[in-house]
């Protein structure tokens, strides 16, 4: 609300929207069928912000550099980069989630069980800490949209189909055939039904102000970014 923030967003409704809404829709399945889920963020149920507080300072980040971690906790970017890794579990750091995308899921809980982002958390809590079995994309999207909600960072959820996954970076999914045209399964490039991330709202003043706005933050572990 305060015009001088980096977060700060001047339409009232967009405020109410993705700020304070506890609730929301998440957008599953494929192009062909689009499924609407409900999802619950309670992002000011108790005790939640606790839960936000102990997990920036369960961070890798935390741990290496105490004082220059928490000196760095008014920037949106710094913040949004700690909480996407933190969100996952596969960084030896007590994410909230482990992902799991095959196999069976008898032992805990389907992805597809999940409706809200407070059980999550308080599971994670009450487990000291140890990550969630299990999440998926769109479940890693509604966990980080309630923390950074809950830290004050505007923050909304996308969904995308035929969702190109490109290993190489070379902006492009390529596929291999021989000369007689049979199909090579050599390339690592893949096409998912869809992909879940998020965008939070804040300035830019390391890029300039045609940067300012929706910025893109993704807690599904894939490649490594930056470490």
């Amino acid at each position: 609300w305060f015009s001088g923030d980096d977060v700060y967003m001047a339409n009232e409704n967009e405020r109410q929207e993705y700020v304070l809404n506890e609730n929301g829709i998440i957008f599953v399945g494929n192009a062909k069928y689009i499924e609407a889920r409900g999802w619950y963020y309670g992002q000011f149920q108790d005790p939640l912000l606790n839960i936000c507080l102990t997990m920036l300072d369960l961070s890798l980040y935390y741990r290496q550099d105490p004082a220059i971690d928490v000196s760095r906790r008014g920037d949106p970017k710094y913040v949004g980069r700690v909480i996407s890794s933190m969100i996952n579990g596969n960084d030896n750091d007590n994410g909230v989630l482990l992902g799991k995308w095959q196999g069976s899921f008898h032992s805990h809980e389907n992805p597809s069980r999940w409706d809200g982002s407070v059980v999550i958390l308080q599971k994670w809590r009450q487990d000291n800490y140890k990550p969630v079995q299990y999440g998926q994309c769109w479940v890693f999207a509604g966990v980080m949209c309630t923390v950074l909600r809950c830290l004050g960072i505007p923050t909304r959820l996308v969904s995308n189909f035929n969702s190109a996954h490109d290993v190489d970076r070379n902006l492009s999914i390529d596929k291999y055939y021989d000369s007689s045209g049979k199909s090579l399964n050599i390339s690592k490039d893949s096409t998912w039904d869809y992909h879940v991330w998020n965008e939070s709202w804040f300035i830019r003043p390391d890029l300039g102000t045609s940067y300012n706005g929706w910025q893109v933050l993704d807690a599904t572990p894939q490649e490594q970014s930056k470490g």
